[in-house]
Formats: C-alpha cells, structure tokens, sequence
C-alpha cells in the first residue's frame, strides 16, 4: 500500500530557511561555473577569503592523491600546479560535505565516504570517455545529498523507507516514489537548483537512479549510476565473477564502456580516494 508524505517536494522547499546553507566562499564559485569570464586570481582571492577552507584545499592539494614533487604553500600556488578548475571542485566539494551537520539515524562520515568513492571511481572512468572529469567528480559527490534533505525533513517517513530498502541500495529511488511520491533524486536535484548549480548538474543528479529512463541518455548521470553500483557491489563483498556477471551492460553500452576496459586493473577504492579523505571531514 502506498504511504503518501504529509508535505509533497515542493512543500519541503518553500522554506528556504530550513534548507542547509553553503558557505558563502562556496556559493560564490557555484555561482562562477557559468561565468566564463572569472578570472584564476578572483577564484584564488575568493577563497583565500575563507582560512578554513584554504587550509582544507592546502591538506588536498598536498595529499598522496596529487603527489605534487614539491610542497603547496599557498591557494594561488594550488591554483598554479592544480588549475583552478580542480581547485573550484575541491572547495565545492568540500562545502557541500558540510552542508548538513548530525542527522538522526545516518552516519555522515559513512554516507559522504561512499560518495567519495563514487565520485572517484566516476572520474577515473570519465577519461576514457572523454567527460568533463571535474563535473563527473562533483556530481559524483552530490549524487545523493537529496538523502539528507529527505532525513532531516521527513524523520517518521524516511524510517518506512529505511525499512524498505538500505541506504545504499539500488531500489532505494522506488521505495521513496511508493512511500513518499518522490525520491532522493528530486529532492537533490530541487537543491541543486537551489544552490544555483548549472542546469546541466541538478539534472544528472535528477537521472542517475534509472539514467536509461528517460532520453535522450545524460553520459555524466550513466557514469554516476556505474560507480554507484560498483561501489554497492564493493560493500557487498562480491567477488570478480559475480561483479562481471552483474556489469549494466545497457548502461555500458550507452556510454560505449566496455566491461572489460571498466573492470580490469580496477584499483580498490581506497586507492582511488587515498588522500582525499580530507575532503569529508
């Protein structure tokens, strides 16, 4: 039987401040995504306007992951070896890791650790592809943030959701449209938008539950969905042969990812996130 919420989406989003905020240091470079003109010194001079997360982006850039061959000192220096692109990912993701404080019944380290890891194994397989790396990683990193909205607003419901499906399984999007008439998608896509994240973003955050649903196919949202099924497939325990055995193929296809060139010579998440931990905390 279909249990409805007592608020629908656009309800839960009237109040705009019940929604979580963004440091205004990260708001302000969502809001450069579009803007073709910012310049490398305004997004350095953004950031620097904010120690904490300066500090933050000095740690990452610092890390194994990057393995600079000498020692970042400075944001403008991280803009220098990193790019500014990479840095504006960084920050951002960073900002959105701590967008939502304690939340009963969710463990934030373990929910934003598994979107690291999906964000991850998503740009190591973007380039192969040819996708935008950094937009692949941030997506990946926000993919499910609509989870969190849905927990802090709707506790009583979301408890019949938990007992339908796991947090991190697959199905989960089609326990909430039963129970709820909406899933975490829209719910994170709603926030994007309201974070003023491009059009382009919210809406692979919108498709990657089911990203065959609905053409024409979102390439950023079909990638978003593999890593988040390996990684699933990670936490199960699975071995080689049944990962093989279980690859999306029609998602692969879409994307013309072979299973072969996906799933050989994977690296383990961990190595694929060492260093970026910093990221989460």
């Amino acid at each position: 039987m279909t249990t409805l919420a007592p608020v629908s989406l656009e309800d839960l989003l009237k109040d705009a401040n019940s929604l979580p905020n963004l440091p205004g240091v990260v708001q302000q470079l969502i809001d450069s995504f579009e803007n073709d003109n910012v310049s490398i010194d305004e997004i350095a001079d953004i950031i620097s306007a904010d120690p904490v997360l300066s500090a933050k982006l000095l740690r990452l850039a610092n890390s194994a992951y990057y393995g600079m061959p000498r020692q970042i000192a400075s944001v403008s220096d991280a803009m220098a070896m990193l790019g500014f692109i990479t840095v504006r990912t960084l920050v951002v993701s960073s900002g959105l890791a701590g967008s939502f404080k304690k939340l009963p019944g969710i463990d934030l380290h373990h929910f934003w650790l598994n979107s690291l890891h999906v964000a991850c194994l998503a740009k190591h397989w973007s380039k192969p592809i040819g996708l935008n790396r950094e937009q692949v990683f941030t997506v990946g990193i926000m993919h499910r943030i609509g989870e969190l909205m849905l927990h802090q607003r709707l506790g009583q419901e979301m408890h019949a959701v938990d007992e339908g499906a796991g947090l991190f399984d697959l199905h989960r999007f089609q326990v909430e449209h039963r129970i709820l008439g909406f899933s975490y998608a829209e719910a994170g896509a709603k926030l994007a938008a309201h974070w003023h994240f491009p059009h382009a973003f919210s809406q692979s955050v919108l498709r990657t539950p089911d990203p065959l649903a609905t053409p024409p196919f979102d390439p950023v949202s079909g990638l978003i969905y593999l890593a988040t099924w390996r990684v699933w497939a990670d936490s199960r325990g699975l071995s080689e042969e049944m990962v093989a055995a279980d690859w999306p193929e029609s998602v692969g296809n879409a994307l013309n990812l072979s299973r072969d060139v996906a799933l050989q010579n994977l690296p383990p998440m961990k190595e694929l996130s060492a260093g970026l931990e910093e990221l989460i905390r």
